[in-house]
């Protein structure tokens, strides 16, 4: 399998911050990785940079390469809107634009220049079936996607899925949802895999074993270690991987 996302000597600074230090990795195509680590440890910090959401933040910088399909999407004559429409995002709350539903799922096509009111309806449609939550929402498409309790991240999973993107970053999806939701959510992230590949930054190692086929090990900026989700688990070869997996630090 090829390697969807390739990042060499990656170091980032906040300021004078360094938050980022020598991070090199590859991440296959149509797989799922998860980034787990204590809290501020770089992992959402590293996930931003790979769809240039950092660029958004004044006095950082960035040395080293990033490259998606073999492009370094940092270079000369990126077009940071293309690139964003390619690696989508889900964030850790729900943010549904105060819109019906069938717009907030429109609405990244309609940028993109789609009209065709049939070409919609089909998008919409597949979006909400591939985010599991056609069934719950095909009666409804008219109303808000605010009122939308216990869906909202299905929703923007689905706003998300319209662009129809190669990458699908995630950060910390479910931390804001309850059990039977989270669940809906693990199960699509694993069925997402056979058309996406999808990054995923989470604190609960169970999800992490459960949804992921490797995993990434974040501490104090530093990438510790990166390997197939069952080998880390069960045979990490680094001590502090070790160690935080059975809870004595962070």
């Amino acid at each position: 399998m090829k390697n969807k996302i390739e990042t060499r000597d990656v170091n980032f600074w906040y300021g004078d911050f360094h938050a980022l230090k020598g991070i090199s990795m590859d991440i296959e195509e149509k797989s799922v990785i998860a980034f787990i680590g204590p809290s501020g440890c770089g992992k959402s910090t590293f996930l931003r940079l790979l769809n240039r959401m950092n660029d958004l933040i004044p006095d950082i910088r960035l040395t080293g390469e990033i490259r998606i399909d073999g492009q370094d999407i940092y270079g000369k004559g990126v077009q940071v809107d293309e690139l964003r429409k390619n690696v989508g995002m889900v964030f850790q709350r729900p943010n549904p634009f105060p819109m019906s539903i069938y717009d907030n799922v429109a609405y990244g096509p309609r940028g993109m220049g789609v009209r065709d009111r049939a070409v919609l309806d089909e998008l919409v449609e597949d979006s909400l079936r591939r985010a599991a939550l056609w069934d719950e929402v095909k009666d409804k498409l008219k109303e808000s996607g605010l009122g939308l309790s216990g869906g909202q991240q299905r929703l923007c999973i689905a706003r998300a899925l319209a662009v129809q993107p190669d990458i699908l970053l995630m950060d910390e999806p479910t931390s804001a949802l309850d059990p039977v939701s989270t669940l809906v959510v693990e199960q699509l992230a694993c069925e997402l895999r056979e058309t996406c590949t999808l990054v995923v930054v989470t604190h609960n190692m169970q999800q992490a074993a459960r949804i992921s086929d490797s995993v990434a090990f974040f501490l104090l900026g530093e990438l510790v270690e990166h390997a197939p989700t069952a080998q880390l688990f069960k045979n990490p070869t680094d001590p502090r991987t070790a160690d935080y997996l059975t809870g004595r630090f962070g």
